[in-house]
C-alpha cells in the first residue's frame, strides 16, 4: 500500500509539472497529504516497546525513587524513637546490597578458586555466587517491619501466651554504646521465638535473623525478607557458598545491623540447650578489630515457655529411624494443629498456652573478653581461631541458660519426674515444687512466679499437663500418664541445666 500511495503520487507530481497551473506550493501539499499505511502487527509491536521503554525509562525509576523516599522518611521517623538506630546498610536497596557482596573483593577471590578447581567457566562461577547472594541478602521494610509486622507478632504472641519479661539485666544493657553491633544469644526452643522476641524489642530497635531454610516458601519467604531476615543453608558444605555467607554477615556486622542469632543452630530435640554451633560467630569474629570504630556485643537471652508447639515433632525426630518429613507433611500437620485449636475456640474450651517468658542477660563485650584472653581474633590461623571461638561460645551459651526461666510447667514437671511415677497429692506437689524454688533462686536461677503466687503457680502447672493428658489425676492424686512420660522429661529438661545437682 505505501508503495502504491508513493508510485501515485509522484505520477502526480509529473503531472503537475507538465501543467502551468501547478507550482512548488501544489507538490509540496501533495507530499504533505501522502498517507502511510503500517501492518497491523506491527503497530502492536510498536506500541510494546514504547510501552516498555516508557515503564523502564520513567516509571520504574520514579516508582523507585518514590518507595525509597518514602522508606527512608519512615526510618528517620522511627529512629527517633528506638534506642538503638537502624543503620544505612540495612535501609540500603536490596539490589545494592546484592551487587556489593558480588564484588566483594574476598568473594572475587573464591570465585577463581571455585573455577579453577572445578574446571568451570568464570560467567558460570560468577552466576552462581549472584544467584548464593540473592538468596542470601533480605530486602528490609521499615514499614512492613513496624506496622505490619511488629502488630503481628504483639498479636500472635498475646493471644497464643501470656508473654512477660522475667529479669532484665537494665543497669548494664543502659552501658551499652548505642553504636556497637548488637548481637542477641538465644537459645531455641520453637519457632515463636522469632515472632516473641522481635515483638518483646520491637520499641528498643529492629531484628535481623538467621533464617534456615525451612521458611523459603511463598510468600513466607517475602515477608521474612522484607521483616530483613536473611536465610541460610545450615549443613551447606560448598566453601564459595560458605565465603557469600561469611561476607554477607561480616558487612551487616561491621556496619552495626542488629542481629539475633541461636547457636545451638537448631530447635532443640529433647527440651535440653544443645551444645552450640560456630558458624555465625566464627563469621563475625575474624572480621572483629577491637580497635575499631564498633565494639561487638553480645546480649544473652533466656527463652521458655509452659508450652512448646513443636515438642511431639520434636521429640518424634529423635525416634531411632524416623522417618523424614515432607514440607507437605508439616504444612498439614500445621494446619490441622490451627484447625483443631480454632474448632475448641468456637466451643469456648480453649485456654492460652500458658506463660512464655523471656530474660535478658549481662551483655558480653568483646573488646573487654579479647583484652581478658588476649587474644586477637582476626589475626589467628582457622587453626588457632577454632578454640578461642568454641570458648567464646560455650561461655555464652552457660550465660543464656543462666537467664532461662523457670515457669510453672517446667517447675511441676521435674518434681513428678523425680517421683519416679509415685502418685502425689496437691499438698505434696506444692511442697516440692516450693522446696525446687528456692533451691534454684538460692543459685542465682530465675523463677517466674505469675501473679507473685507460689499456689497459683503449681495450679497452671497441673492445669496445663491435665489438660494435654500428660498427668492424670484419680481421687486426689496425680501421676504421669502412661507414654507421656518422654513429653513430662521435654519440659522439665528446659530447667535441668539449672536443676542439675539439687537435691531431690
Amino acid at each position: 500500500r505505501w508503495f502504491e500511495s508513493s508510485t501515485a503520487h509522484h505520477r502526480s507530481a509529473a503531472r503537475c509539472g507538465k501543467g502551468r497551473s501547478c507550482g512548488r506550493k501544489s507538490q509540496t501539499e501533495h507530499a504533505l497529504t501522502s498517507d502511510v499505511s503500517l501492518p497491523l502487527w506491527l503497530v502492536f509491536a510498536l506500541a510494546a516497546f514504547a510501552a516498555i521503554a516508557l515503564l523502564d525509562r520513567i516509571f520504574r525509576p520514579l516508582t523507585g525513587w518514590f518507595l525509597e523516599w518514602r522508606l527512608n522518611r519512615v526510618i528517620d521517623r522511627v529512629n527517633r524513637h528506638l534506642k538503638v538506630r537502624i543503620e544505612p546498610f540495612k535501609a540500603t536497596p536490596r539490589a545494592k546490597l546484592v551487587e556489593r557482596l558480588c564484588n566483594d573483593p574476598q568473594v572475587l577471590e573464591a570465585e577463581e578458586a571455585h573455577a579453577a578447581s572445578t574446571g568451570l567457566s568464570r560467567a558460570k562461577v560468577e552466576a552462581i555466587v549472584r544467584r548464593y547472594a540473592k538468596e542470601i541478602v533480605p530486602s528490609f521494610n521499615a514499614d512492613i517491619y513496624f506496622r505490619f509486622g511488629t502488630w503481628i507478632a504483639d498479636n500472635t504472641a498475646r493471644v497464643l501466651y501470656r508473654v512477660r519479661v522475667g529479669f532484665s539485666d537494665d543497669g548494664a544493657l543502659g552501658r551499652v554504646d548505642p553504636g556497637s553491633s548488637i548481637v542477641f544469644v538465644m537459645n531455641h526452643r520453637s519457632n515463636m521465638d522469632y515472632v516473641l522476641v522481635a515483638y518483646l524489642v520491637a520499641e528498643r530497635t529492629a531484628l535481623s535473623y538467621a533464617v534456615g531454610e525451612w521458611a523459603r516458601i511463598w510468600p513466607l519467604q517475602q515477608l521474612i525478607r522484607a521483616m530483613g531476615a536473611y536465610f541460610i543453608r545450615r549443613n551447606s558444605r560448598d566453601p564459595l557458598y560458605r565465603k557469600v555467607v561469611e561476607r554477607y554477615v561480616q558487612m551487616a556486622t561491621e556496619a552495626g545491623v542488629v542481629q539475633a542469632i541461636f547457636p545451638e543452630g537448631g530447635l532443640t530435640k529433647d527440651g535440653r540447650l544443645g551444645p552450640p554451633k560456630l558458624g555465625l560467630l566464627d563469621y563475625m569474629l575474624r572480621a572483629f578489630d577491637p580497635k575499631g570504630r564498633r565494639d561487638l556485643v553480645f546480649i544473652p537471652v533466656g527463652i521458655n515457655y509452659d508450652r512448646v508447639f513443636e515438642d511431639r515433632t520434636q521429640l518424634a525426630a529423635l525416634a531411632p529411624e524416623a522417618p523424614k518429613r515432607s514440607r507437605t507433611h508439616a504444612a498439614w500437620t500445621s494446619v490441622a494443629f490451627l484447625a483443631r485449636n480454632l474448632g475448641q475456640m468456637a466451643a469456648r474450651r480453649w485456654y492460652r498456652f500458658g506463660y512464655a517468658c523471656v530474660n535478658f542477660g549481662t551483655p558480653v563485650s568483646m573488646r573487654d573478653w579479647v583484652e581478658r584472653e588476649g587474644i586477637d581474633f582476626a589475626s589467628m590461623t582457622k587453626d588457632g581461631r577454632a578454640p578461642a571461638v568454641a570458648k567464646l561460645a560455650s561461655h555464652l551459651m552457660n550465660e543464656v541458660g543462666r537467664v532461662v526461666p523457670a515457669l510453672p510447667v517446667a517447675l511441676v514437671a521435674t518434681v513428678l519426674l523425680r517421683r519416679e511415677g509415685r502418685p502425689a497429692s496437691e499438698l505434696e506437689i506444692k511442697a516440692e515444687v516450693l522446696g525446687l524454688m528456692r533451691a534454684l533462686e538460692a543459685k542465682d536461677a530465675h523463677v517466674y512466679v505469675p501473679r507473685a503466687d507460689q499456689d497459683y503457680a503449681v495450679d497452671v502447672g497441673l492445669r496445663m499437663l491435665t489438660l494435654r493428658n500428660i498427668v492424670d489425676e484419680k481421687d486426689g492424686l496425680f501421676t504421669p500418664r502412661e507414654g507421656q512420660v518422654p513429653l513430662l522429661a521435654y519440659s522439665a529438661h528446659s530447667i535441668a541445666h539449672l536443676a542439675e545437682g539439687l537435691e531431690a
